[in-house]
């Protein structure tokens, strides 16, 4: 929070310059605007990686372990949009291809990406692009929610929430699972109903992980309400 303070409140962005007649997009100049994409892109990229590095849960029998990179991965979403979330995603995996042990378990290089955990891996720049995008149209709707009567904009928040929890929980489904099961299917190799039992055990740790991502990226754009007009 305090690094992300730093990037928007040293580029002149704070909430205060969001009622300005002029938008952000507008005042600031192309090399000041690519500095302050870099930065974000930087900033979540470390986040994703902190959360890789975190201690992971092995499970026997099963090939990838249970990690917070999907929460990292989510956030950026939640928070850059689809362009710069993806970009942040992107550049963590770089950075892990090129030989820092940025992976769980410390792991780089090319091997991640051709062993059990392939399909993850690959998967998450997509995760994050789509979730990006999404909730860029359910964003659009949270002034209104916001605009409501009070018992009414309590109700409405937490139907908004949820739908938004949701919505990030499907393309999870469709992209980091859908891709893990059949990374795991070609590359440990393994039956493809094996791999497809292996990755339900991700399912739990995954609602708990998508849900404290939305609310993050809810607090952060509430902190930070000029963040929503650079998705």
């Amino acid at each position: 929070m305090v690094v992300l303070r730093h990037i928007v409140e040293g580029e002149n962005l704070s909430t205060q310059s969001v009622a300005a007649p002029a938008s952000p997009r507008t005042r600031r100049s192309p090399r000041a605007r690519i500095s302050r994409d870099v930065a974000l892109v930087a900033t979540f990229a470390a986040i994703i990686v902190g959360c890789a590095l975190a201690p992971a849960i092995a499970i026997a029998g099963v090939p990838a372990p249970i990690t917070l990179q999907t929460f990292g991965v989510m956030l950026s979403g939640l928070v850059l949009g689809a362009r710069r979330g993806s970009a942040a995603v992107v550049v963590y995996l770089a950075l892990g291809a090129a030989g820092l042990p940025v992976f769980s378990g410390g792991n780089s290089g090319l091997a991640p990406f051709v062993g059990p955990t392939a399909g993850y891996l690959l998967a998450f720049p997509l995760a994050a692009f789509a979730i990006g995008w999404a909730t860029r149209r359910l964003l659009a709707t949270r002034a209104i929610v916001e605009r409501a009567a009070p018992d009414t904009a309590r109700r409405l928040r937490v139907f908004h929430t949820a739908t938004t929890i949701a919505v990030c929980l499907l393309i999870s489904l469709l992209t980091i699972h859908t891709l893990g099961i059949v990374g795991m299917h070609l590359r440990v190799p393994m039956p493809f109903l094996d791999a497809l039992t292996a990755d339900l055990i991700f399912i739990p740790g995954d609602i708990i992980k998508t849900t404290a991502a939305v609310l993050v990226s809810l607090a952060v754009l509430r902190a930070f309400p000029v963040l929503r007009d650079l998705r």
